[in-house]
């Protein structure tokens, strides 16, 4: 047993005497095993330096003492006095691939923790070179390094908590967890013990810098270490951390360049594509290496400043071993794949043993001596300490001078941040400290969690006389409390326990943050409990559990699954109960009614957009105001805005956490299933917004503050909202119910200190974010402003609603661009056409490129072509008068020629489109066009270049139903393709626009009672406008729109038209998922839509010419995919000064992302095109076939609970009034 693996003897002696028992060597005191065998590793070595076991080195230092007492100094460290070792970082440090087999690709994804060179700790120095083999050999008792194979939370890994493809914007998970772990682990005397911390990240954020420039710039870069940086030097003691700057990273794609290498480029693609895509002396590749640079420079002057040498017990020292690191070379002179693992990216153990040696002796050079150039291909030996300096270098043993802080022996310590403001928005005078800290949570001598607080308020006494005057109410006036809302005012869920997902169906009334009256203030924070500290008479809250028609709920007139449209029934309830209740003096008790809605309209948005509208919401809201404003006297109204539901996404998708998923998509569809920066997310993050805005508007009118007795305040508090991530990086359940959507006791804690601060902070100064996991307090009312806060007593002055405008004059817009001059030469190059080398425009398509009906008055004027005014091509007047793509492009070239003028054919010049036109007519077009333009004495066929755009499909669509096979997605697609084989080989120099086909079915919501919308709309249309709703028949229709959409896009970013530099086809997708444009009552605005509903105004037109004008602008690949139809003359956007060009693949700088979306409930898709996007998560574990059986039987069992849960949600109040029931996906809040 204390023999090393192959050389143990395989003779047992029979002999009269007794062999002797050995002894464990001094420096080798284990059980021997393969892995601190010198043959463990050993025999797995590739041949290399001689006989040189490549992975273990040599130590050779003869003074391994530790100092003679504890130092107190970190710059008399030597390295037997460090006791703990730790590292943070990304894929390199977890060691990804080190011990991976050659060509074990899917091996890359194993974490061989214990190679990893700074913090791995398998077999010992001899076998395995490590930083940690390194110091063990100083200090064989050191803790802290990893071993084996595993992610960072296994216990293996211990304080390695590099997480694979962190960039430097996710460290502080990392950091949280090792805090924890070394402030838990009994190893460790967290005040007392020396560690050694080393930070290497960076090779991420390059590999993504090019998908997001503005993410991973230098100043991010920096801001996140220094972020990190920061928390380990205000929390942890006796700390000398390793600083190892980001790598030159640019010689690795050498793997990738050089044909003699036999690399995986797919794979390489994949890993690190902003690195290995460019073209050598390319911009973007140039850009790339600045990048590089300054990450270096920006770490360098951080480390200069001295901010982190203001204690003697703590430094960060940057080693720059890897700064100009060079690839390594085989005898030829070929890149050494052997140096890496088999996907060419990450390091093996063979790097990452020399990678330890170059990390080590970096910590022995002076700070002004450091290597920066780690040779990989060369064996390093390992340096010792000298008698002079035995201790790590730092900058006070090196004699080294900051070069930003000359002073640096009494430089400012970094300060900690207090307040917390959500990003772009005014921080608040009276801002509410928010620290890393848990809410105050005693408990009592049993294990009963209490959450009160304490209030500290000295002055606690009402007016002297009951004021008449809102503005001057102090709390203890308050006499009465109320409320309206949904689920989150009526309990549900608060109390429950955790796992308990049917309990959430409780209603736990004596618990809500603004009307629960349960216990006292000592127990339970609410509203209600707050004012009793002022006023015990007060009256209204609710106590106990139950729904809204049980006594004890008084007040509390919130119903679960309650939208804004029920508030107004809510109000006359609230209004009937305090009028007849002998306890109110319905005249003279001053109340504060609390008011808290939006999130089931949210969550029901994406189900109909027109009916959740953002201004019938705030109308609904103003419903219920009204009410209250018209009959309740001496009022104080808090209308708390509604949250910001976008964040709470986070529960929903880390599959850690034991949350009913199933049960979330129910509750809120619209917001948990859209994928990550796709459309639909996008409109439900703008109707938050939208929700909030018209809330505001609505109470900055000042229509609630005609009189002196009552008023409406808006609490902005959660208008952003954070949500409580634990150490390890996982959403903090324990402040959300059960089905991780409500809020528990705990969230309802932080929200009631939250909006009584916010009804003491000014108006126009209150905080708006919402951190529930800090460390609030109860702020009291000064002496100078004793009151509730309104807009009088904060000296607070309306913006007033929007002046009322008069109609348009005409559809026209402005443009004025500075950069609107042409190319100094005619370009060779279409990915280099500025807007002003335009001299041809033409147009393919159908009636609304002829402009059908555009200007029709009547059905008579209906089948005029005002071809003037068509979107792509027509040329009337100017810009100013009548907005098309022509107009803009006179703007730029006054001379431009090809458009079309005024009513019918006569001048139609180079718009080829016809009314009734198919997909299948589109060559005839094409052949058309190029016959016109040849012919042309006005224009120069094969210099001059050209803009022609393209736009079919909707009549396809509406005849789909008589003839599948003829309309069918793929000869719909291959007649396009044929028209654009027509163009590419006639036509020179052009550049094309071909529109995407909107959703139409948004057009069947389109209802007026006249003789063009209820005759004319359904025969224009027949396969869409005829069928019934949710028929199988309409079904298909809306799955072949989008057939269209998907097999277009996957024909123009195949490249098939990106083969020479004269032409090019550019998809324009904003019309993919445009929403039918609604009026301010939330239908269907018919200004935009012809006598018939179903041709574009000239309006309309409009809208899509600065739709097509505006994709023109955005870059391949980040193109809108959706209009805004709101009016604005200014919505034109003016080519970007550092690329004035009209935007094509070959200039938008790497392959663009195809999108395919699809309404809910059906599945999103992505992928890139021409290659396919493959994303590899790590492995789950694998299951028995036992634990299917059994999880299938549970499943059955939770699925009929489920059921049951939803039954009952379903089974709640939908909506007041006589409205139209409207068929939902989703079920309320």
């Amino acid at each position: 047993m204390l023999e090393p693996a192959g050389q143990k003897n395989e003779v047992l002696e029979l002999s009269p005497t007794l062999p002797p028992l050995h002894c464990p060597e001094q420096e080798r005191p284990y059980l021997y095993t393969y892995h601190n065998s010198d043959d463990g590793v050993g025999q797995r070595a590739e041949a290399g330096w001689s006989d040189q076991k490549v992975f273990g080195s040599e130590m050779t230092c003869a003074d391994r003492d530790p100092s003679n007492t504890v130092p107190v100094s970190v710059h008399q460290l030597r390295p037997a006095d460090v006791k703990v070792i730790a590292a943070l970082g990304d894929s390199i440090t977890a060691g990804n691939g080190a011990g991976s087999k050659p060509n074990d690709v899917l091996d890359v994804l194993s974490q061989y923790r214990g190679l990893s060179w700074s913090i791995g700790g398998d077999g010992n120095i001899t076998t395995v070179t490590t930083l940690a083999n390194i110091l063990r050999v100083f200090n064989p008792s050191l803790v802290g390094y990893s071993t084996g194979v595993g992610r960072q939370h296994t216990q293996h890994a211990f304080l390695n908590q590099a997480v694979a493809g962190s960039v430097t914007g996710e460290l502080m998970p990392q950091v949280r967890e090792l805090l924890k772990r070394m402030k838990n682990d009994s190893l460790i005397n967290f005040q007392e013990d020396w560690k050694i911390i080393t930070l290497f990240v960076g090779g991420n954020d390059l590999c993504d810098y090019c998908k997001n420039p503005a993410e991973f710039s230098p100043d991010n870069f920096i801001k996140n270490i220094q972020e990190v940086l920061d928390t380990l030097h205000n929390q942890v003691p006796r700390a000398f951390v390793n600083l190892v700057t980001v790598l030159h990273i640019v010689p690795l794609r050498e793997l990738f360049t050089d044909t003699r290498v036999k690399c995986n480029l797919f794979i390489l693609r994949l890993l690190c594509k902003c690195v290995v895509n460019p073209v050598d002396n390319s911009a973007q590749l140039n850009e790339l290496k600045t990048l590089n640079r300054e990450y270096q420079r920006r770490t360098h002057a951080l480390i200069n400043s001295g901010r982190y040498d203001s204690r003697e017990d703590f430094t960060v020292v940057i080693q720059p071993f890897l700064e100009d690191i060079e690839i390594p070379r085989d005898e030829n002179g070929v890149p050494d794949k052997s140096y890496f693992a088999p996907d060419c990216f990450h390091f093996n153990v063979k790097t990452h043993a020399q990678a330890a040696r170059g990390l080590w002796n970096n910590m022995l050079e002076p700070l002004d001596g450091k290597t920066m150039n780690q040779s990989i291909d060369h064996l390093n030996y390992l340096g010792c300490p000298s008698q002079e300096q035995p201790y790590l270098r730092t900058y006070r043993n090196s004699n080294y001078t900051y070069p930003n802080n000359s002073g640096q022996a009494t430089s400012e310590a970094p300060r900690t941040t207090k307040t917390t403001v959500a990003p772009s928005h005014k921080p608040s005078t009276t801002q509410v400290p928010m620290e890393t800290t848990s809410p105050i949570v005693r408990t009592t001598g049993g294990n009963e969690q209490m959450y009160g607080s304490e209030l500290e308020c000295k002055d606690r006494t009402p007016s002297h006389i009951i004021p008449n005057s809102v503005h001057s109410l102090r709390p203890a006036d308050v006499k009465v409390i109320g409320a309206l809302g949904d689920s989150l005012t009526a309990g549900n869920g608060i109390g429950s326990k955790p796992n308990d997902v049917l309990d959430v169906l409780t209603q736990y009334r004596g618990l809500p943050f603004s009307i629960g009256g349960d216990g006292s203030l000592q127990t339970t924070t609410t509203l209600p409990n707050i004012l009793r500290e002022f006023n015990p008479g007060l009256t209204g809250f609710s106590t106990g559990k139950g729904g809204v028609e049980k006594p004890n709920v008084f007040l509390n007139q919130a119903v679960p699954g309650a939208l804004a449209g029920d508030l107004p029934g809510q109000a006359r309830r609230l209004v009937n109960i305090m009028r007849n209740n002998s306890k109110i003096d319905f005249l003279n008790d001053w109340k504060i009614i609390n008011v808290f809605i939006g999130g089931n309209d949210l969550c029901n948005y994406c189900t109909d957009s027109a009916y959740f509208s953002a201004i019938n919401f705030a109308k609904r809201i103003e419903e219920a105001l009204d009410i209250l404003h018209s009959e309740v006297p001496r009022a104080f109204v808090n209308l708390i805005e509604v949250l910001q539901l976008i964040p709470l996404r986070s529960l929903y998708q880390d599959k850690t956490l034991s949350c009913p998923r199933v049960l979330m998509r129910v509750l809120c569809y619209c917001v948990v299933k859209p994928s990550e920066n796709s459309t639909e997310l996008e409109m439900m993050s703008e109707a938050n917004r939208a929700y909030q805005h018209h809330t505001k508007m609505l109470v900055e009118s000042g229509r609630y503050d005609t009189r002196e007795d009552f008023t409406v305040v808006l609490q902005p508090f959660f208008h952003h909202v954070k949500v409580p991530i634990l150490e390890n990086g996982h959403p903090d359940t324990s402040f959300f119910a059960p089905d991780c959507f409500h809020l528990s006791r705990r969230f309802h804690t932080q929200v009631a200190r939250a909006l009584w601060n916010n009804m003491l902070q000014p108006v126009g100064e209150k905080s708006n974010f919402q951190d529930v996991t800090a460390n609030v307090s109860l702020d009291c009312p000064s002496q100078g402003e004793p009151f509730l806060r309104t807009f009088k007593n904060s000296n607070y002055t309306y913006q007033g609603v929007d002046p009322t405008t008069t109609p348009p004059a005409n559809w026209g817009s402005d443009l004025s661009c500075p950069e609107s001059s042409p190319s100094e030469m005619v370009p060779k190059s279409v990915h280099r056409i500025r807007p002003a080398d335009v001299k041809l425009i033409g147009a393919l398509g159908d009636s609304l490129t002829v402009g059908y009906g555009a200007r029709a008055r009547n059905l008579f004027e209906l089948p005029m072509q005002y071809q003037g005014v068509a979107w792509s091509i027509g040329g009337d007047k100017r810009l100013e008068a009548v907005t098309t793509l022509p107009n803009i492009l006179k703007k730029f070239n006054p001379n431009i020629y090809g458009y079309s003028s005024g009513i019918g054919k006569l001048r139609s010049k180079f718009n080829v489109a016809a009314t009734g036109s198919k997909a299948n007519d589109m060559p005839t077009q094409a052949r058309t066009l190029v016959e016109l333009m040849n012919k042309s004495p006005k224009i120069n066929f094969e210099k001059d270049w050209k803009v022609i755009t393209l736009f079919i499909g909707a009549n396809d669509l509406c005849d789909y139903c008589m003839d599948k096979k003829t309309y069918s997605a793929e000869n719909y697609v291959k007649n396009i393709q044929e028209a654009l084989d027509i163009l590419q080989k006639q036509v020179p120099r052009a550049f094309v626009n071909v529109m995407q086909l909107l959703e139409m079915n948004d057009i069947r919501r389109i209802e007026k009672n006249t003789i063009g919308c209820a005759l004319l709309q359904k025969n224009i249309c027949p396969c869409l406008l005829k069928l019934r709703d949710s028929s199988p028949e309409l079904k298909e229709v809306i799955r072949m729109n989008r057939a269209y959409q998907t097999k277009l896009t996957t024909l123009i970013y195949s490249g098939r038209y990106d083969t020479t530099d004269d032409f090019t086809v550019v998809l324009q997708p904003y019309f993919t998922n445009t929403i039918l444009p609604l009026n301010a009552m939330g239908e269907p605005d018919l200004g935009f839509f012809s006598v018939d509903c179903f041709h574009l105004s000239e309006r309309g037109q409009a809208e899509m010419a600065i739709g097509l004008w505006n994709n023109m602008l955005e870059p391949v690949g980040q193109k809108q995919n959706y209009n805004n139809f709101t009016y604005d003359r200014r919505k034109l956007r003016c080519p970007n000064s550092d690329s004035p060009y009209l935007f094509t693949r070959g200039n938008s700088g790497g392959e663009p992302e195809i999108t395919v979306t699809t309404s809910a409930p059906e599945i999103t898709v992505t992928t890139s095109a021409p290659e396919v996007t493959v994303t590899t998560s790590e492995p789950e574990t694998e299951e028995r076939a036992w634990v299917a059986v059994l999880i299938a039987v549970a499943g059955v069992l939770v699925g009929a609970a489920l059921v049951l849960l939803i039954m009952k949600l379903r089974g709640m109040k939908y909506r007041h009034g006589d409205e139209k029931p409207l068929e939902m996906n989703g079920i309320k809040l």
